[in-house]
This record gives C-alpha cells, sequence and structure tokens, in this order.
C-alpha cells in the first residue's frame, strides 16, 4: 500500500511528490514518457521566482533529482485507469496494479494538432511539435512556427538564431504572448511574421517540402518552402480515464475547486485541471496545494 499515487512527472506532479514526501508519506510517480512535462521542452524560463533564466529542461533535471534524492519512486508506466474500493484506490497501469490511499493527478496536456492530412506520417519528416528537441536537425535551413503564443514565440526566437529563415504563421491578427517576446521577434531580421493565414496542405515528397496556406481575408493561396514546420498551438487534456471518479468540463479538462475533486481522495494538479491561468509557477502551486490536501485526507482518515 501506498500513501499518494502521482500520476504526471511534469512541474505539479514533481512539486506534489516533493510536499508529500517531506510529509513523510510514501510517494511513487508514474510518467509514461519522460519526466518535465511540457515545461521540460521550453528553450528559456524567465518567469520562475528567483531564477532569472533557464532552460525549461534543466529546470526539470533540478526537480526530478531532488525528489530523487528524497526517496520518490518513479515508475515509467502508464497509467489506464483508477479504481476505488473501500478507502483506497487502485491504480491499474499498462504493467502492474498498485493500491494506494491518495492519489493526485497531474496528467498535464498533450500537444495540438492542426488535424489536416499526412500530418501524422510526416511527424519526424519536418513535422514537429518540440523545437528544443528537434530544431538543431535544421541548422541553417528555412523552417516554419505554426502558433500565436508564448511557446510560438520562443520556439520562432530560438530557431532564429541557428536557422536562415523563419516564418512565423499565425490564424489570427494579433500575438497571445508576453510582451517582451513580441519585441524582441521585432529585433530579429530573419523573422517572418505572416498574420491571418490558414493552413491547407503540407507539400511533401518523401519529407516535407513546403506548406500551403490561405488568407482568412482574401482566400488567395500563400506558400512556403520550408524543410521543416514546428506546430505550437495548444494542447488538449488526456483525461477520459479517469471521468468514473472525476468531472470534466466541456473540453475533457478536470473540474476542481483548491485541487479538490467530486471524490474524497482524489486530488487534480497542473495543467489538466480547469483553471484561468496555466503557467509554470500556478502548476507547481497547484501541486503544493495537492500533496498538502492528500496529506490532511490520509491523516483524517487513519
Amino acid at each position: 500500500m501506498i500513501d499518494i499515487i502521482v500520476i504526471g512527472g511534469g512541474a505539479a506532479g514533481m512539486t506534489a511528490a516533493l510536499y508529500a514526501k517531506r510529509s513523510g508519506k510514501t510517494v511513487k510517480i508514474f510518467e509514461k514518457e519522460s519526466f518535465g512535462g511540457q515545461i521540460a521542452s521550453s528553450p528559456k524560463v524567465e518567469n520562475f521566482p528567483s531564477i532569472k533564466e533557464i532552460s525549461g529542461l534543466e529546470l526539470s533535471n533540478n526537480m526530478f533529482e531532488q525528489i530523487m534524492e528524497l526517496g520518490v519512486e518513479f515508475e515509467c508506466e502508464d497509467v489506464l485507469e483508477i479504481k476505488q474500493e473501500n478507502d483506497c484506490f487502485t491504480v491499474i497501469t499498462d504493467y502492474n496494479t498498485y493500491l494506494a490511499k491518495s492519489v493526485i493527478i497531474a496528467a498535464g496536456v498533450k500537444h495540438r494538432t492542426i488535424n489536416i492530412p499526412h500530418e501524422e506520417e510526416l511527424i519526424g519528416k519536418g513535422v514537429s511539435y518540440c523545437a528544443v528537441c528537434d530544431g538543431a536537425f535544421y541548422k541553417g535551413k528555412d523552417v516554419a512556427v505554426i502558433g500565436d503564443a508564448n511557446t510560438a514565440l520562443q520556439y520562432t526566437l530560438m530557431l532564429s538564431d541557428i536557422c536562415n529563415k523563419v516564418y512565423l504563421c499565425m490564424l489570427f491578427d494579433k500575438f497571445f504572448a508576453d510582451q517582451t517576446l513580441v519585441d524582441r521577434l521585432k529585433e530579429k531580421e530573419n523573422i517572418i511574421v505572416t498574420k491571418e493565414i490558414s493552413l491547407k496542405e503540407f507539400l511533401y515528397k518523401e519529407e516535407l517540402t513546403g506548406l500551403k496556406f490561405e488568407s482568412t481575408k482574401t482566400s488567395k493561396e500563400v506558400i512556403f518552402n520550408v524543410d521543416a514546420c514546428f506546430i505550437a498551438i495548444g494542447q488538449v487534456p488526456n483525461n477520459e480515464r479517469y471521468k468514473n471518479l472525476v468531472d470534466l468540463d466541456d473540453k475533457g479538462y478536470i473540474l476542481s475547486t483548491d485541487t479538490t475533486t467530486k471524490t474524497p481522495g482524489i486530488y487534480v494538479a497542473g495543467d489538466c485541471r480547469t483553471k484561468h491561468v496555466r503557467q509554470l509557477t500556478t502548476a507547481v502551486g497547484d501541486g503544493a496545494v495537492a500533496a498538502m490536501n492528500a496529506v490532511n485526507y490520509i491523516n483524517n482518515n487513519k
């Protein structure tokens, strides 16, 4: 029997594990891919208190080392289902079954796809959702970034340092990003910003060769000949597997109040829950609150 199982190894999950372990509880984290979550792919973090600048990967590594040194257990397994049995929870993964007194869901979100033909088959052949992971493969080449918020602008700025040209392609006529990023964008001569265009087709042979857009104002065709396309248009939750124990809103996010859900003993933290602001700092805050709620739940139900 484990005191607290944390589902998700991102900032929210690792913070929850940190606080739960420091409260004297046994803690096990499950992560189906690699620890760090969304922030691990961020090229630069500049809005985390006390740290002026750090890469998302380095910050994630620091968090992971901290909880491992405390004795938090980490399992690379995909949680498929949670069942409630009496006063405990059965957590079923793709490898094993575990029992826990409390569960914190910090499953995060996944990349939103554009959902046009050939997108999936071109992943790794010019289509990517992570410039940090794949940007170096296109050094000196022309690339495109699709998106208009912080991640898209961060990717664009990072790529502009190593690529010949970077086309930033936006569906709307305004940015939804921090003004500091917008200002830095304007200083780069090799960044070409094109607004109010919608991607209609991937051009390719064996690999990506270009992108065909359509103007949302004039319906005019716009083509960019690029070797890579980095898609940064947001994220979507993957919470359907937990809906037997939690309520979801119409977008699939877990409904919660102060990280609590409709099921006592089940808590939620980070981007996978309903909230107004999804940032690194709010994920960390959620993790701390969810952990203390879980600790209090266990202590009050001995």
